[in-house]
């Protein structure tokens, strides 16, 4: 049966080995060398919120669109007069 070794005479010494080695423990200089964090943001993330956003919107649309349907089912729709000239008259003046 082998026997587990607890005091192992080098593993002091890796451990003073890795501290001579790590540059976080040479000098306390270069704990405070690092600048600011950053956060960039890639073109494929941007247009992800840009379709987030119309999506958004598009719900909105989509609301407004089914209370005009209803409306419309209800009979309670009313479209003045004044305005449905105001476009036909714009209309025929483009052409």
């Amino acid at each position: 049966m082998n026997a587990l070794r607890i005091h192992e005479p080098n593993r002091t010494g890796m451990i003073q080995a890795y501290n001579k080695t790590n540059p976080m423990h040479q000098k306390s200089e270069y704990k405070h060398k690092w600048g600011k964090d950053e956060v960039s943001i890639s073109n494929e993330g941007m247009e992800m919120l840009k379709m987030g956003e119309e999506q958004e919107m598009d719900a909105a649309r989509t609301t407004k669109i089914d209370d005009l349907k209803n409306q419309i089912n209800n009979g309670t729709y009313h479209v003045s007069s004044e305005k449905i000239a105001e476009k036909l008259l714009a209309f025929w003046s483009r052409s």
